[in-house]
């Protein structure tokens, strides 16, 4: 792995770090509606929520790179108002990349929201305590499996995504030049010892966060055993 460039690796762990911390606080209201709340147009949301998931990542990021451009509305606001170019930029792609996951976070923390222990929830209402504070004190730390399960899975699909990422911000070094990027563009030049080290680190970090996947689908199932005995 001699001379081997890691600074895309650096970028997308960068990238991943940033997409599950920015999308934790943005989507924990979300979740928390769509798993308690009824309301006009929530197929509408959850579909669209869930998008991301299915669209091909080109077919993302090319109407991403559409929408950000200087000539749109957004993309024209954001260099108007905070000298900020998204295309080709880092702040690109790491929105594109917060869209691209979105319901890579939104789907554990549903659920996690659903398995919540409602008796437990009952017994804090009964006891004075707010909504906020019940949330902070009871739900949140009885799902921290859930939690845990969203923050690997947002962080391992943006630290992998491709598609979407090279669309709106190119392969600029030190940039946007993501680890999957760098991988790709060796293979394409036939630098195959640079696109196999590239890989196999990729299959090393994905094996263990599969590692610590299964860990907590195990603590999980075993929770579900105490509870069942209780």
């Amino acid at each position: 792995m001699h001379g081997l460039d890691l600074t895309p690796f650096i970028i997308s762990l960068k990238l991943s770090l940033s997409t599950t911390l920015i999308l934790f606080i943005l989507v924990l209201p979300l979740a928390y509606i769509l798993a308690f709340r009824n309301f006009y147009g929530k197929g509408t949301v959850e579909a669209l929520v869930t998008l991301p998931m299915v669209l091909p990542p080109t077919v993302l990021g090319f109407y991403l790179l559409a929408a950000f451009s200087t000539r749109s509305p957004v993309g024209n606001f954001f260099h108007a108002n905070f000298s900020l170019d998204l295309v080709f930029s880092f702040p690109g792609i790491l929105l594109a990349s917060c869209i691209h996951s979105l319901p890579y976070m939104v789907q554990p923390l549903k659920n996690g929201f659903q398995n919540t222990d409602m008796p437990l929830v009952e017994a804090s209402y009964i006891l004075g305590k707010s909504r906020f504070t019940t949330l902070v004190r009871v739900i949140l730390p009885n799902m921290k499996p859930a939690i845990l399960s969203a923050f690997i899975m947002t962080f391992i699909y943006s630290l992998g995504e491709f598609g979407a990422i090279l669309m709106i911000g190119g392969a600029i070094p030190g940039v946007t030049k993501v680890a999957s990027i760098a991988l790709y563009e060796s293979a394409e030049n036939m630098d195959m010892a640079s696109a196999n080290a590239y890989a196999l680190i990729f299959i090393g970090i994905s094996f263990v966060f599969i590692i610590i996947m299964n860990r907590i689908s195990n603590l999980q199932g075993g929770r579900g055993v105490a509870q069942n005995k209780n």
